[in-house]
Formats: structure tokens, sequence, C-alpha cells
């Protein structure tokens, strides 16, 4: 059915039920708008689909519909040719599955539109799209934030670094801890070079400390960096030191620019241990820890953290940005930075 043509008289019924639906959506309360404008959306996707899959209505149907429409509510976007095709795609996108549709419904509606494009858009299957679609739910993500999540692929990352929390912590602090740590982490906000030390690493990840946290995930919040920690007659440093929210525990996450050494391991354990000890309240549950490095032998590492007393997790990360071949040989050497560092952060223990 081309857009010139007279529509036919079911036509004219139905587009009339609609202008009518919509102003009703127009009179609801400003603070749902988004919900019931995404309701209407879906019921018009529903609509459009049925449609054309039972009417002789062509190519120009959508066209049609859209003219109507923006001539009728001509302050209104939604209603171009372009969206009406994006809410057709969205509908079928998410029915295509009965039983996720089903689930999903509710929850579509309660985030913004065009995060739901950014969602169908970029994401490979249903269950992918719906965890981001609950995760923007639950921690009001912005379309830039979200986009960010999806392409560093943090639905395949997340609960996947190995740890000992099944062992070492109670069943409903395990599982959730579990889910809090991720593997690999991605540095996409770094520039620094293959040869990095882990003082470079260290203080970059600091210097952005903002993308570094919405890395780490929701809940974490930043309590130092070369935490002291005093120890008999030995002082010791915390390469990072944070604190979880929702895990109410201390965190410490340690870095390395090599690959997993078992020592790494024991290392970090003692440094649990002293945290407990001396920075622990009795309203805190125990201290968790992060070990990052470059890569690591998972056989090595299983084996490492099977007789680890305290709560360890093991995870890589990655850097997509470093710094082109033609500039590395205009940077101080390693030794010059590490001496430069050396004085700004004290003789901390490596």
């Amino acid at each position: 059915m081309s857009a010139n043509v007279t529509a036919p008289a079911d036509y004219r019924a139905w587009l009339g039920d609609l202008k009518a639906r919509f102003r009703q959506v127009q009179l609801k309360a400003a603070v749902a708008v988004n919900t019931e404008l995404l309701q209407f959306y879906w019921a018009l996707g529903t609509d459009i689909v049925a449609k054309q899959a039972t009417q002789a209505w062509g190519s120009g149907f959508l066209e049609k519909l859209s003219q109507d429409l923006m001539q009728e509510f001509p302050e209104m976007k939604g209603f171009s040719k372009r969206n009406l095709e994006l809410i057709r795609q969205w509908h079928r996108y998410w029915t295509s599955d009965a039983a996720i549709a089903k689930q999903a419904v509710a929850q579509l509606v309660s985030i913004p539109w065009g995060h739901n494009l950014a969602i169908i858009s970029k994401c490979q299957s249903q269950a992918e799209a719906l965890y981001y679609v609950q995760q923007t739910q639950a921690h009001g993500w912005s379309r830039a934030v979200l986009t960010h999540q999806i392409e560093s692929g943090l639905w395949q990352r997340e609960g996947k670094a190995l740890s000992n929390f099944a062992q070492t912590l109670p069943p409903p602090q395990s599982d959730l801890a579990a889910q809090v740590l991720k593997d690999p982490y991605v540095f996409d906000f770094l520039s620094l070079t293959p040869e990095h030390t882990e003082r470079e690493l260290e203080r970059g990840l600091i210097e952005h400390i903002t993308q570094f946290l919405l890395e780490l995930g929701a809940g974490f919040a930043y309590m130092g960096r070369q935490v002291p920690l005093q120890v008999g007659e030995r002082e010791f440093f915390l390469d990072l030191l944070f604190y979880h929210a929702r895990l109410h525990c201390y965190v410490v996450v340690e870095l390395k620019t090599v690959d997993f050494e078992p020592d790494f391991a024991g290392k970090l354990n003692f440094y649990l241990k002293a945290v407990d000890e001396q920075l622990r309240s009795d309203h805190d549950a125990p201290t968790i820890g992060l070990l990052l490095c470059k890569s690591k032998d998972r056989l090595v590492a299983e084996y490492a953290l099977s007789d680890i007393q305290k709560p360890l997790g093991l995870a890589t990360y990655t850097l997509s940005h470093t710094l082109p071949e033609a500039l590395r040989d205009k940077l101080p050497s390693i030794e010059v930075l590490e001496a430069e560092l050396g004085g700004e952060l004290g003789g901390g223990d490596e």
C-alpha cells in the first residue's frame, strides 16, 4: 500500500484507535512518560507485525502510518518512518523467543528507548541483551556507559575470575563475591608500552580512577594506593585498597605485570591477614584479595589457590591502547621512571 492511495476502512479505524490510545499516553504523569511511551511502542510493534502479516499492506504502509501520526502529533519525533521500523525490529527481536519476551517486557519499558536500541544493535543473543537491560535498570547506566560495557564484553567477563571463594566464604557472600570479579579486566583507557612497570600501571589506574572504578564495577570505593601496614618490625605497602559497599568488606588489589607465580598468592594471603587484623571492624566481612596479572596458567593458579586460607581471586588484564613503536624511544627509561616514582611513593614492598 503506497502512501498516496486512499486508506481502507479497517486501516482508518485502526489509525483512529491508535491516535486515541496515544493521546491517553500523553496525559500520563511526566515521571512515567518513558515507561508509558515504551509500553505504547511495544503495543504498536505488536500491531505493526500482526497487521503486516495478515493484511495486504505493502512497503508503503510504514511511510503512510508515519505521515498520518506525525500530522496528528507534529511534536513527536518517535513517529518517523525510521523509528517505526526500529519499533518493529525491537518487537521482533524480543518475540523471537516467547519465554524470554514474556519475562523481559516489564524490564524493557523501564529503560530509555535509546538504551533499548543500543542493546539490540550490539548484543549477539537475547540472553546477553537481557543481561544488559537488567544491569542498566539496576545501576542507572547512561547510554555511553552501557555502550562501553557492551563493547568491552562485560557479559562474557563477569564472574569469570578464578577464586577460592567457595572454600573460604559462606555461601551468600561467596556467590556475590564471585559475581563481583571478572576476567579479564579491560584497561582500554590507559596508554602504556608493553614493557610497562607495575608502578606505571598503578599510577595510570589512579590517574584515571573514574574509568577504573567503572571497570571494577558497582560498589567499589577507592581507599588509597601504597597503603602502609606495619607487621612486627617491618612495613609493607598494599598496591590498591578498596571497600565494597555490597560485600561490606575491604578489597586489596595487587598488580603484577608478569605471568602469575604461586608465591604471589601467598604474599597476598599475608596482606589479607594483616588487613583483617588491623583495619577490619566487627561489622565488616572478611577482606578479599584480587590479584591482577598479565597472564596466568590456569592449572598452576588452581593449585596455588587451593590451600590459601583467605578469600582470593585471580584475574588477568588487557590494555587495548599501547603507544606506537615510533614513540617508545622518546619515553624515559623504566629505570628513570622507577627512580622518579620511588621518590614519590616511598620504598614500598613490591
